[in-house]
This record gives C-alpha cells, structure tokens and sequence, in this order.
C-alpha cells in the first residue's frame, strides 16, 4: 500500500512538473520587446490552465488552448527597463529577467545577410569591440521543416552583444544594429534568421508560393506530410515526365533504360567538370547524363548492396539498370543510396546518373576510389573507372526538384525560421537575397508576395522592408552584354517602387570581382540603417536612395529623373549608361551628364526604346546619391 501510495505521489509529481508553464524563448531572458506597440507573452501550460503574466506593472490572464499554447496581451509600453516577466499557474511558475522595451529588427536572407561578423573587414577587431549590453542578438539556427512550427526550440536565446555572441552573428545586421543603438539611445535586439545558398520561395508561406504559382510545390509538400514514402514515389514518376516531355523520348526509351542511344565520351578524370581542363565546361552550368558498366559475379549480385558516388555538386537522380534509387540536392553530401534485393545482377550492369550544376562547380567531386558498391558481408567493388559523360541539351530545361530533403524547399524556411517568431511586433525587416534567384526572372512578384505574407504574420501591413541590392561579382565587360545578376537587382527595384513600406539600398560598388561574399560589410550594414532611419523612423534628414522617376526625350538626348541631387566622383561624366532599341544588341554606352536630380545622355542619332544603367554582374560605377548612396541597377522604358 505505502508503496503504491509512494508511486501516485512520484506520479503525481512528475505531472505538475510536466504542466509547468514556460515563456516562449521570444520572451526569455534578456528579451526585447518592441516598444510603443501592442505586445502579446506568450507560452506553454498543459491543456486548459489558466496563467496570470505581469510585465512591467501591467497584469493579465489567459488560458491554454487544446495544444498547450497561452497567449496574454498587454498595452504597448514605451522604451525603457530592465523589466521582469512573471507566469503562475497552477502547475507552477515561470520568469524571465533583464527584459528592455526597445526596437526589434529581424534580419533574414541567404549567404551575404549569414556571413559572419569575425569574417567581415577588421574581424577580429570587430569581434573584439563588440560590446553593448543594450544591444541584444538572437540568432535562430538552421531549420528546413515541411509544415509551420509554432515557436522555437528552448535553445534559441537573447544574448547580450558580446565578442562570444557577435562572432558568428550577421555582419550586416549587426553593423545596422549598431548603428541605430548609437543614433536612439534605446535597446535594440537584432534576429538572424538566415541560411546561406536559399531561394526565396524558401522563406515564404504556403499562401504566398501558391501566389506565384507554386501551387504544385505546396500541394508536394502537403502530400508528404500525410505519406512520404509514396509522395518520393510519385515525384519519381513526376521526374520522369518531366524528362519525357521536355525531351520527346518514349517510355523505354529513356537515358537510363537505353543509354546507348546517347553519344558518349569518357571522364577525363574523376573531379568536378571545371578541372577537366576542357574550355567547354570551364564555366559549364547545366546537365551531363553520366554512366558506368561493370561486371558482377553471381555471388556478388546475391549480396545486399549500397551504392557510393561521393559528393555530387548540386543535384543528382541516380538510376541502377534502369531503376531509380534515389536523388540528392546538395552540393557536398555523399551520395550513399542502398540498392534493394534483387537489383544487381550477375554478368553486367549499369549505373546512369542525370548531374545538375546550378552555378560554380560541377558534377562528381570524386575520386575515383570513393566510388564503389559496398556489400552487406564487407566486401566492395570499385566503380571509379570507366565513367562517360553525355551532355544534356539546353532546350531540355531544369528540372522539377524535391522540395524536401538537404536543400530547403518552398516554404521550409518560413515554416521553421520564421512562423515560430509568431505574431511578435517588430521595427522592420532587413533583407539581403537573390543571388540563388538569379536567371528566374519574375523576383519582384516573389519579393512583393513575401513582404505581404510577413507583414500578415506580424500583423503589420505597414511593416517596412529594408532591402540590399546584390553586390556586384563576376569580371567587368567592355561592351554592353546581357546580365541575368543586372535583372534581378531591376527587380527588386521595382518590387520596392510599387511598396510604400519598402527602402532599396543598392550594394553593386561594394562587390569583389572573385568572391560572391564581399567582406566590406561595415558599408552595407550603414547603407541598411540609413535606410532604415529614413524608412522606420521617419527621418527627413538620413540620405536616401536617389529613385528613379522618369526617362523622357529631350532635345537629340534623353533625360533620366531622380528624387535625389546627383553627384559624379572621378571624373566629368557618369559610367554604366546604356541606350538600347528592343535587342540586345543594340545597346550601346551612352555619354551622361549629371545635371542637378536628372542624367542628361547625349544622343547618337540611332533608335531607342529603353535606358540601361550598371546593365551587368560587375559594374564600374561613380554616380551617387546623398550620403554616398549609389544608384541601384535599372531600366527604364523611354517616355516621350
């Protein structure tokens, strides 16, 4: 009996402990809360308890909902603290210490918005400096999820900005941070949510991706929660449509059932294709089908098996005599797919691979001897020689990829980096994307589609966007030529034109000519509080961007329109403007003068129809605005 009766109080114990309510990490230690707009605590208690919170004088009550979830709203407050964050119910108590009522900026985007403060110019320095208890840093973790998360893991904390804390945290964001603790004088707290190589389907919700039509992705998606084994089977059968109708072949007729109908040469060697030293694949973003035959015996083919290709840069989908036994989309994970029973066969057999190279290097990072079959008794084949290649013609197309797995899909990134935010009020939005989104054109509907389903989020139709125009990167051109990285930056550029609540700070002079990543990220993280001064504080004295109004004919020339006086450094007339008809080709540079707001571009007796300027992926440039605010990347249709 007294051991029963002790085993009820054990248990009963373990329950009220269990039924503790919690703070959300959001409202954790060091926290800070937007200031002068509504707030919302919120938490976890067990199913249907009642809590009571009080912050800063201010008491309420709420109660859990079916999943364990409370939230208790209070009155905006303005900036000050240090408060204390108290929670009672009646499985106990919970608190949160050293809260400040102050600004709160989320910062998001891939690799340039990730790169690291101890990396940026002066790092060490940097990192050695970084010290302001006022300045308060979250940096949310990688997490590609397939449905929403409602908060975040208990590890996700505030930190006071210290050099332990600053080390890896976003340059940019905290260089803009920083800035603003100095020119407000109140608490600031800086979020990264950021993930390097990530498109920005990635950061939006559901809603939003079926706005730009990826309503096939999020339906992918929403099937693999419910069943994911029969969800990678019907995006297999997916693929193979895909292949079949961008190619014309028949069933059966496939590269990885009849291979020999392709023509194929063999490996030079078994590395990434730009080592090949074959000036065809120097720069070489695209496809290649690649195979191997070898030989089993019957003993061997009896065995279980994993195959092992090595690391593939970016995406393969792999097939072994005939059948497909897996894909990959990352560029340095190890390809190690398990072959199932039955599979191999005695006397030969063949392993087809379709490689997709999205950008920088390409195909098997190798070698040779990393390739091979494994067998379940610890034996193995080598499969490292004897590799051909087969190029895939450009008219094919990319294909569908997975939106599971490694590489964050749509909708992964906002399920598990941003949903869990909640409905917490912020100061704005700093975001510096786009470099994986170059050459899929149509980013201004993406970027506007994003920005509203954020602002729906955290219940802010005016929340401003700050945005960072790509840095420049590649080698400069002597002639006017295409630039899908020009492109894009015009649409951010139009995506913030068309949203009263958006700011675009142009980064195209800061680039480094071999490095995606430049490392001057003092300049952008100024450029990004200037923005945001002018944005989300309503200063009409922080510079802004000049923003381009018009291209008109004027006399023999054109006249180009801005909101902002111009000035030209180096020299007595502007570089990068272009005069161009309806075709490439006929665009030609343009000589420009700086006349007050305008650009005066002398004409040449040609036709033209629209006005290029900084039109590639590494401009030279030396015109600038107020504050030494560069002109961002555009193109204007002439007006009459």
């Amino acid at each position: 009996m007294v051991m029963r009766a002790l085993a009820a109080l054990l248990m009963s114990s373990a329950a009220a402990a269990a039924a503790a309510p919690t703070l959300d990490p959001m409202f954790a230690d060091h926290a800070v809360i937007q200031r002068d707009a509504p707030i919302r605590v919120r938490g976890t208690a067990a199913p249907g308890e009642a809590v009571q919170v009080t912050l800063g004088g201010q008491s309420g009550r709420g109660k859990s909902d079916k999943a364990g979830h409370w939230v208790v709203a209070f009155a905006g407050m303005p900036a000050g603290g240090p408060y204390r964050i108290d929670v009672r119910g009646q499985g106990g108590t919970a608190g949160a210490d050293d809260v400040m009522l102050g600004d709160v900026w989320l910062c998001s985007g891939q690799s340039n918005m990730e790169f690291p403060l101890r990396a940026a110019l002066n790092g060490d320095g940097e990192v050695a400096g970084a010290s302001d208890a006022q300045l308060r840093l979250m940096k949310v973790p990688r997490n590609r999820v397939m449905s929403p998360q409602a908060s975040f893991p208990n590890d996700v904390t505030w930190k006071p900005a210290t050099p332990d804390s600053a080390k890896d945290f976003s340059a940019a964001c905290y260089f803009m941070a920083r800035s603003l603790r100095q020119s407000h004088g109140v608490a600031i707290g800086a979020i990264d949510s950021t993930w390097g190589g990530t498109a920005i389907a990635a950061w939006m919700d559901e809603a939003a991706v079926r706005g730009i039509g990826g309503a096939a992705d999020v339906d992918l998606i929403r099937e693999y929660r419910a069943d994911p084994e029969a969800t990678v089977r019907h995006y297999g059968e997916r693929w193979s449509g895909w292949w079949r109708e961008r190619s014309g072949d028949d069933s059966g007729a496939e590269p990885w059932r009849a291979s020999d109908r392709l023509q194929w040469r063999a490996f030079p060697k078994m590395t990434l294709w730009e080592q090949w030293g074959d000036p065809a694949f120097a720069d070489f973003d695209g496809a290649i089908w690649a195979r191997v035959r070898f030989s089993l015996s019957p003993e061997e083919a009896a065995r279980g098996a994993t195959l092992h290709l090595g690391a593939i840069d970016d995406f393969d989908r792999t097939f072994v005599n005939g059948e497909a036994v897996g894909q990959t989309l990352m560029y340095n994970k190890p390809r190690d797919y398990p072959l199932r029973p039955g599979l191999l066969k005695a006397g030969i057999n063949e392993i087809v691979v379709y490689v997709l190279d999205t950008g920088g290097g390409g195909g098997f990072s190798g070698p040779a001897d990393i390739l091979k079959l494994s067998f379940a008794d610890g034996g193995e084949k080598p499969i490292g020689q004897g590799w051909q290649y087969s190029v895939v013609p450009t008219r094919v197309g990319t294909p569908p990829l997975p939106p599971w797995g490694e590489y964050p899909g749509p909708t992964t990134l906002y399920g598990g980096m941003i949903a869990p935010l909640g409905t917490v009020r912020l100061k704005g939005v700093a975001w510096y994307q786009g470099e994986e989104d170059v050459g899929k054109p149509g980013y201004d509907a993406r970027l506007a589609a994003m920005m509203k389903s954020w602002r729906g989020q955290f219940a802010d139709p005016a929340l401003p966007f700050v945005i960072v125009g790509l840095a420049g990167f590649g080698q400069p051109v002597s002639a006017p030529a295409p630039s899908n990285w020009a492109a894009l930056i015009n649409e951010q550029r139009l995506a913030v034109d068309c949203d009263p609540h958006a700011a675009l700070v142009s980064a195209i002079d800061v680039g480094e000519r071999a490095d995606i990543h430049p490392h001057n990220k003092q300049e952008v993280g100024r450029r990004l509080a200037l923005g945001a001064e002018a944005l989300a504080y309503g200063s009409d004295k922080a510079p802004r961007t000049p923003k381009l109004l018009s291209s008109t004919r004027a006399n023999n020339g054109i006249v180009v329109r801005f909101d902002q006086p111009l000035v030209i450094y180096g020299g007595a007339t502007a570089l990068g403007f272009e005069l161009c008809g309806d075709v490439q080709e006929s665009c030609r540079y343009a000589t420009a003068h700086v006349q007050g707001s305008s650009i005066l571009l002398d004409g040449d007796g040609r036709p033209a129809t629209r006005v290029r300027y900084a039109w590639a992926n590494y401009p030279i440039v030396n015109l600038y605005g107020p504050g030494r605010l560069p002109l961002p990347t555009f193109e204007s249709p002439i007006g009459p």
